[in-house]
C-alpha cells in the first residue's frame, strides 16, 4: 500500500495578480476609509493573502481634502514632527494639515495600519492620494471602489 502526500498549496510571488482601484474620499470618514484602503493594499481581500508577501493592489485615492472627521478632532488632533535638532518639535492640528498638506493625513492613517518594516513601507509604495479629482493614472485603468 502506498501512501500519499497532499501538498498544502501556497501563494508565491508568481501567483499574483494586482489591480488598481480608485477611492473617492469625499465624505468619507477618515479611518473608515483608511482602514479599507489599508486592507486593499495588503492584499486581505484575495483568497490567497498571506502576511508574509505583499499580496495588495494599487489605491488612488482622489479628493482627500474633503474628507470628514467625527466630534471635535480637527482641533483636537495633533500631527507631531521633528526637525533633529534640539527644540525643533513642530505641531500642526489636523485643520491646519488638511488646508496645507491634505494628502499626508490619509498617508499617516493608513500608515498606522499597515505591518512595520520593509514590507509595509511596499505595500504604502502602492496607494497615491490626490487632494483634488485629477489624477495621472487614467492609462491603468482604475475601477471604481465603492466604500
Amino acid at each position: 500500500m502506498r501512501v500519499q502526500i497532499q501538498k498544502t498549496p501556497t501563494t508565491t510571488p508568481e501567483h499574483i495578480e494586482r489591480k488598481w482601484y480608485i477611492v473617492d474620499a469625499q465624505g468619507q470618514t477618515l479611518g473608515r476609509i483608511a482602514s479599507k484602503v489599508a486592507n486593499i493594499l495588503r492584499g486581505k481581500h484575495k483568497p490567497y493573502f498571506v502576511p508574509h508577501l505583499d499580496c495588495g493592489d494599487y489605491v488612488v485615492v482622489v479628493n482627500c481634502e474633503k474628507i470628514q472627521v467625527t466630534g471635535r478632532r480637527m482641533d483636537q488632533k495633533i500631527y507631531y514632527r521633528h526637525s533633529g535638532y534640539q527644540g525643533g518639535l513642530y505641531s500642526r492640528t489636523l485643520r491646519d494639515q488638511l488646508q496645507k498638506f491634505p494628502h499626508r493625513v490619509l498617508e499617516l492613517a493608513v500608515k498606522g495600519m499597515l505591518p512595520k518594516g520593509p514590507i509595509g513601507k511596499q505595500m504604502l509604495g502602492k496607494m497615491k492620494v490626490y487632494a483634488g479629482a485629477e489624477h495621472p493614472h487614467a492609462p491603468q485603468k482604475p475601477e471604481v471602489l465603492a466604500l
